[in-house]
């Protein structure tokens, strides 16, 4: 099986080179080809494992068994004693001694199932892949299967659910809508508290660049990966990803492997997908055929008969989609290659929305000396989105944003000269339709991932690999509002921005691996890494255009801005390892990670790792007690060090001036925020612990872990007085911590020849607090409109505002004219915790069941204990505006006139329970093999995503969140595009 490196490393290349010419080895004797072939099968059932990796060890020379389980591969080999080596995700891998003396060899192998996979392959970042029996923390697989024909479009869609302590949560549902990943929880304030993402060994930018607003709507960059192209998902959690990986994963690492070519003949595959995209519910509007002669009158009841539209019907439609792919690999046993190209065609929900992709992956290995392989990648993505703003926090033009402020008595339509109404009479906001039809957003991405590995075996104790791996990319975005339009723009609006991405990571790592006495070996690395991104930003944005004109360089300029940023990162480590019986396991690693954003003195830092793990279930005693009932039991243990090296950009550390020009003279002004360069990475400590247990012939898995993770040195701004003529600065001066269970069970109630049911469930449950906040005061988090803070001895991201009045038996209390009014504390505040954004506990539910040639996966999400401020309602319930269901419940008689206005200011009003359970994925597949001999099979399927969420939110989604990938600003509803259901039927076709 393939190894691929995630530890980056840096020394010098002459000394790489010299170490392979001294230490390579040849090896000469008399070859002779044979044909190695044979049937895989699963014990009990007998059912075929197609995808299992068959493979002779130490040699390039192997292949995967086919759909009817059949495996053939040629290999030259001196004549000698040799192990083939059999594993597929989910089964024990199975190893089978066999003598090469000239003629053909057939085997058939039986796979038991192992719901644990002890016996997987996993990659910690050494350069090297290591049993999962062996390792201290916990780690996470998802199988290429369980990330495609599920109606998602990106890859961190398609793990929703699918990973224990992994929280995800799509932020939009724009068809390339950004989506946030949190591994146990948030673990810094000011930076980010996204996992790393490695692909191939390659650090890539999950960056969420907003160059346009578009309201909440940012796309993540994973976006350009296509889910087909990847053949494993490996998640690891917490601080031990960070000993392993640097500081850059503190908060995990998401590491993704692409597929790679097998030895054989080509192998090819052919998927077409069509999509239909459909609002999943829409939410109660003012239907009541009255409006209020004078809406701000309280004590005018007079009403007048008008005609009420629903003003969703102009902004969402179903919208289509259509996606190919197509894929082939083969090789030998010196070359093995693996090509695809795609394209994606995918329609939103907003009308005039959209996303294509188009794409080209190659992978191509070969293997140079016995003793070196060598591996290149190469990705080129282009994706292309068409985009309807939605307003949000910072603008207030937007087709959302309009739907909110409109009186819905008014009808949206143009008249016959194409002019539409101005459908927001009191506060200057954009007719809805308007911005659907009118206005035009997009952005423009073309992606380079390229990489190459040089994989070096020297003799059975010495190893070395060494990645180089770039990733750049630009993004141009454009905005156009033409003149004469209902937003607070009308004589017009145009922006361009673009943006300019590169990275860079160099890696070498260097493994030694000896037995020390039978029952005791050892394994030490050494390795180091140097990291480089640059970013160049600009944009310029105009008003007043002429006629016709949609360049912003056309126009009177509101703001033209530029900007540059240069980060290294550099690292090195040294971790031993040694293996007692093949048993118990323990690891020591020390690591130093530094960063250029930090000042010289405290860049540099040390960090620790430390873990055992203890195969219990392979003691005499534990088979003789157990025998097959209670036949896998693993303890393990984890303790990590690491840094989080986000929280500062690359020129934070420094009192930072602007360029200005005044009266035509050239001028600088100096920020509010002053610059500290004593300033030093924040810091994490985390303890895990766990047990991996197998009942029943290991058809019932069980995965536990515990962990403590506290923060300290947190980078917060803080106050300062005005005689320093700033007004705050960051300084190292808070606390925070997360600690939680994780329960992950695997189950294989009934497999037989003709019909199998597999289930997985999982529970996740986090505890976040900030602990410390210097002087134990309140921060306002960015882009909540003061909603969301940070609150010594709360959660991260807690609602804090005003609050009812209430009488003592707790019901809401009301003026002399029925009106409810604000409350305060014991202590005179006005404003108290009101919710929290971030869940109790969330988890999922997933059974496949297959019978002959069918299939039908279902898994249920859910997400509990978790609150979302829906800022929709505060507006749409407001008498000033009219569209909202409570505002007909005030024309009715039902409530006061003016009640929602008086509501407005009260903040408690609209905090919800956002817990739902969601219908996330439903599939049902049909495999057959035609009569023609050239097609291996064909698979048939109809899926669903996102059906069903049974909540009792009241607006469109409650899992959207208008702040995008937000660290600290979670659960704010605030005109963001609901998740569409999604239907789907694919054809699948391999030849």
């Amino acid at each position: 099986m393939k190894k691929f490196q995630t530890i980056r490393g840096k020394l010098p290349s002459h000394l790489f080179l010299w170490l392979l010419l001294v230490v390579s080895t040849n090896v000469f004797g008399q070859q002779s080809p044979i044909t190695i072939s044979g049937n895989i099968t699963e014990s009990g059932s007998g059912i075929p494992i197609a995808g299992a990796s068959v493979f002779i060890a130490n040699t390039s020379f192997g292949a995967v068994s086919d759909f009817d389980g059949n495996y053939s591969f040629k290999a030259t080999l001196d004549n000698g004693d040799y192990l083939l080596t059999v594993s597929y995700l989910g089964f024990s891998t199975q190893k089978i001694s066999f003598t090469a003396s000239g003629g053909d060899i057939t085997q058939d192998i039986v796979l038991a199932e192992d719901l644990l996979s002890l016996d997987e392959v996993v990659v910690t970042g050494t350069g090297t892949g290591a049993n999962k029996r062996s390792l201290g923390n916990a780690i996470s697989s998802v199988k290429s299967e369980d990330l495609t024909n599920n109606g998602a479009t990106q890859v961190d869609q398609a793990i929703a659910g699918k990973v224990s302590g992994a929280l995800v949560q799509q932020n939009s549902g724009d068809p390339a809508g950004g989506i946030s990943i949190r591994l146990r929880g948030p673990s810094t304030i000011a930076g980010s508290s996204d996992p790393l993402y490695i692909v191939d060994g390659i650090i890539i930018s999950n960056s969420s660049n907003e160059l346009i607003d578009l309201g909440g709507n940012s796309q993540n960059r994973l976006a350009d990966l296509n889910p087909n192209d990847i053949e494993k998902i490996e998640i690891i959690k917490g601080a031990a990803a960070a000993a392993i990986y640097g500081s850059r994963a503190s908060n995990g690492v998401v590491q993704i492997f692409t597929k790679k070519g097998k030895s054989g003949e080509p192998k090819f595959t052919f998927m077409t997908n069509t999509k239909l995209n459909e609002l999943r519910k829409k939410i109660d509007y003012n239907t009541v055929p009255l409006a209020w002669e004078v809406a701000t009158d309280r004590n005018n009841l007079a009403t007048v008969a008008v005609e009420r539209y629903d003003l969703q019907d102009v902004i969402f439609d179903t919208g289509f989609g259509l996606e190919n792919y197509f894929s082939v690999n083969g090789g030998n046993e010196k070359t093995s290659y693996f090509l695809s190209a795609s394209h994606l065609d995918n329609e939103g929900i907003v009308k005039n929305t959209d996303f294509k992709r188009y794409g080209f992956k190659a992978n191509i290995t070969q293997k140079a000396f016995d003793w070196l392989d060598i591996t290149g990648g190469f990705n080129y993505v282009r994706s292309i989105s068409n985009d309807v703003p939605n307003g949000g926090i910072n603008s207030a033009y937007g087709s959302i944003t309009g739907f909110l402020f409109s009186d819905n008595s008014i009808d949206p339509t143009p008249d016959a000269s194409g002019v539409y109404p101005v459908t927001s009479p009191l506060v200057a906001r954009t007719n809805p339709l308007e911005a659907v039809d009118r206005f035009d957003f997009g952005q423009k991405t073309n992606r380079f991932i390229t990489s190459i590995a040089l994989d070096g075996k020297f003799n059975e104790h010495l190893s070395a690999k060494y990645t180089l791996g770039m990733d750049y990319y630009n993004q141009s975005a454009f905005a156009f509002i033409p003149i004469n339009n209902t937003s607070t723009l009308p004589d017009g609006f145009s922006r361009r921005s673009d943006l300019n991405s590169f990275q860079y990571n160099s890696d070498l790592n260097v493994t030694y691996r000896t037995d020390i006495s039978d029952s005791v070996n050892s394994t030490t690395t050494a390795g180091g890494s140097w990291q480089y991104e640059e970013r160049d930003r600009v944009g310029i944005s105009a008003t007043g255009l002429p006629p016709v004109v949609q360049t912003a360089t056309g126009g009177s300029l509101l703001e033209q801005g530029e900007t540059r940023s240069q980060i290294s990162y550099w690292g090195a480590f040294l971790q031993q390892s040694f293996s007692f019986m093949n048993k118990l396991y323990i690891n020591g690693a020390v690591r130093m990670d530094g960063a250029s954003t930090f000042g010289k003195d405290e860049r540099n830092q040390l960090y620790f790792k430390a873990s055992a793990s203890y195969v219990l279930s392979d003691e005499d005693f534990w088979k003789e007690a157990f025998s097959d009932t209670f036949n896998s039991f693993k303890l393990r243990t984890s303790w990590g060090q690491a840094g989080n090296l986000t929280a500062l950009g690359a020129f934070d550390r420094f009192s930072v001036y602007t360029p200005s020009a005044i009266g035509g003279a050239v001028s600088l002004i100096p920020s509010t925020a002053q610059g500290n360069e004593n300033l030093k990475p924040e810091r994490q400590d985390e303890i895990e612990l766990g047990f991996d247990a197998g009942f029943l012939s290991n058809r019932l898995g069980l995965e536990f872990s515990y962990y403590h993770q506290k923060v300290t040195d947190l980078l917060l701004p803080r106050v300062l007085a005005p005689s320093t003529g700033f007004s705050s600065r960051f300084e190292n001066v808070g606390n925070l911590e997360n600690k939680g269970i994780e329960l992950l069970l695997r189950a294989a109630p009934v497999k037989n020849e003709n019909f199998s049911w597999d289930v997985t469930a999982s529970f996740s449950k986090n505890k976040n607090e900030v602990t410390n906040v210097a002087g134990g005061g309140r921060l306002t988090l960015d882009g909540s409109f003061s909603t969301n803070y940070v609150i010594e001895g709360e959660s991260l991201g807690v609602f804090y505002r005003e609050f009812y009045a209430r009488n003592e038996d707790g019901t809401i209390a009301l003026d002399t004219n029925g009106y409810p009014y604000r409350g305060t504390t014991e202590d005179g505040e006005s404003s108290k915790v009101l919710g929290d954004p971030n869940p109790d506990w969330f988890g999922s539910l997933i059974n496949e069941v297959s019978y002959k040639d069918f299939s039908l996966r279902v898994q249920f999400d859910a997400v509990q204990g978790y609150d979302v401020f829906n800022w929709n309602r505060r507006l749409l319930d407001n008498v000033l505006f009219g569209g909202g269901y409570n505002v007909g419940q005030e024309l009715l008689g039902n409530l006061p006139k003016g009640y929602g206005g008086a509501q407005a200011n009260i903040f408690e009003e609209f905090v919800e329970d956002g817990s739902f359970v969601k219908l996330r994925e439903v599939g049902l597949s049909y495999n057959f093999t035609p009569k023609w001999d050239f097609i291996d099979n064909v698979e048939l399927s109809l899926v669903g995503r996102n059906l069903v969420s049974w909540d009792n939110y009241s607006g469109w989604d409650p899992e959207v969140s208008a702040a995008g990938q937000s660290n600290g600003v979670r659960g704010f509803d605030f005109a963001t595009v609901p998740i569409p259901k999604t239907y789907q039927f694919g054809v699948n076709v391999s030849f």
